[in-house]
């Protein structure tokens, strides 16, 4: 076997309608596209979300909501993840970069630490927001919380 005998297992493809090639072939004159419209001209394509005039179902839903162009996205990690982290790389210094080196965030997040979880070891943690619990939580085992400017 090699390249100039390879071929596709039987069945597996199929021959395409050749349509217009005359009426004998039974699918000569319009080609099995119908008298007249616009379904019957060369280079129809339709609109995406046409609905054949009907009003199209992204006009007849009302429009609700905006995106608040000032919001400010942060990235929460919550305190039992900084726990498994300091644990598992024995650390009492946490920052951004120690953040993006173990794959918590990427170099343009934002990161905000949350109060989920429990806080064992004192760890200082530097990022650039705190919820009150998550700093209180730091305090209270004795880390310190700073944030980033």
């Amino acid at each position: 076997m090699n390249l100039s005998n390879l071929k596709p297992a039987d069945g597996a493809t199929k021959t395409s309608k050749r349509v217009g090639r005359g009426q004998g072939s039974g699918r000569g004159g319009t080609s099995a596209r119908g008298h007249k419209g616009a379904k019957s001209r060369s280079g129809y394509s339709s609109k995406v979300g046409f609905e054949g005039g009907q009003m199209p179902l992204q006009r007849r839903v009302p429009k609700f909501g905006f995106k608040n162009i000032n919001r400010i996205e942060y990235r929460g990690i919550n305190l039992d993840t900084i726990q498994e982290l300091s644990e598992r790389k024995s650390l009492t210094v946490i920052d951004f970069n120690t953040l993006i080196e173990n794959g918590l965030a990427g170099k343009n997040d934002l990161i905000k630490i949350l109060g989920r979880g429990e806080l064992k070891s004192k760890i200082n943690i530097t990022v650039h927001a705190f919820t009150e619990t998550a700093k209180n939580a730091i305090v209270n085992a004795g880390g310190n919380a700073t944030i980033l400017s």
